[in-house]
């Protein structure tokens, strides 16, 4: 299969590329910045130079690679741009649905998240709504996640990956990610809210095994959810913090995702629980600080 990766430099997007070559498809990266065209070519891939919100640009680009499918890993959440994240997730999805419609594009596979559902009682599953109630600033977290799934709802076949919070190599929860700088530095306190993550290698095997699977939602999380009490201790010590103050209380909506409807598809994290794979992790073995 032909595939167009849109933000195959990203860190869901650098860990997909190889595997997406390594089961026999055709990866063309869509980039905007050209220093990443040589790891594209370096695995496998080839690549195109676009600018998701030029879309005169980007209909060109995707006239003349003509994919059999497209997958969408933009975020802006690598350089913390939170103000080119929400505008990706609202004007550049809808138009690299457009430009995917007007080239004939049948399937898209987006990235989403998994902690914009409504406040309620245990583990979201995927048929509950997204939290559009909620007030500043959660909302605008809501809005531009509700756009991105309506927008990429208009592709004839659209598999929507709500990822839970990303670890492993390049995410803010890595060894030398933004997480680790703020809990080493005792900004980041454990609370009663309850998270799930993924690992990002496992996210990015969820997105290679969606090109088969049926148009839909799906929580891309490991098996335990838990509340910050109890995985921020466990991440402090893989990255050589202290132990972090507790403070009791959750934000809204902080409750977790179930993964059911994913592991009937055939996913299987290879990291069941952040547990084992906090320890797995590139850096994060150092012995806890003591200050």
């Amino acid at each position: 299969m032909k595939i167009a990766v849109a933000g195959a430099s990203g860190v869901v997007g650098r860990a997909l590329v190889p595997l997406l070559v390594e089961n026999g498809h055709e990866v063309v990266g869509l980039i905007r910045n050209p220093a990443h065209a040589a790891d594209l070519t370096g695995k496998g891939a080839h690549y195109r130079i676009v600018d998701v919100f030029d879309r005169d640009e980007l209909f060109e680009a995707l006239r003349e690679i003509r994919p059999e499918a497209v997958i969408h890993q933009l975020t802006a959440l690598g350089a913390r741009n939170f103000a080119d994240n929400a505008r990706i997730r609202k004007e550049g999805t809808r138009n690299l649905v457009d430009a995917s419609l007007a080239a004939g594009v049948r399937r898209i596979v987006a990235q989403s998240i998994s902690w914009a559902y409504a406040p309620g009682e245990g583990p979201a599953s995927e048929e509950e709504p997204l939290d559009l109630e909620a007030q500043a600033p959660r909302i605008a977290t809501i809005h531009g996640v509700a756009a991105l799934e309506q927008a990429a709802a208009d592709m004839p076949e659209a598999v929507i990956l709500r990822y839970g919070l990303l670890y492993g190599a390049g995410t803010w929860y890595a060894a030398d990610g933004l997480m680790a700088d703020l809990v080493r530095a005792r900004k980041l306190p454990a609370t009663d809210g309850i998270s799930s993550f993924v690992h990002v290698e496992d996210a990015a095997r969820a997105a290679a095994l969606a090109l088969a699977w049926p148009p839909g939602a799906y929580n891309i999380a490991d098996r335990e959810p838990a509340a910050g009490t109890e995985w921020l201790p466990a991440f402090a010590a893989a990255v050589g913090a202290p132990t972090p103050a507790v403070e009791r209380g959750s934000a809204r909506g902080e409750r977790g995702a179930r993964n059911d409807k994913a592991l009937r598809q055939g996913w299987e994290p290879r990291y069941g629980s952040w547990r084992e794979g906090f320890r797995a992790s590139p850096g994060m073995t150092a012995k806890p600080s003591m200050e």
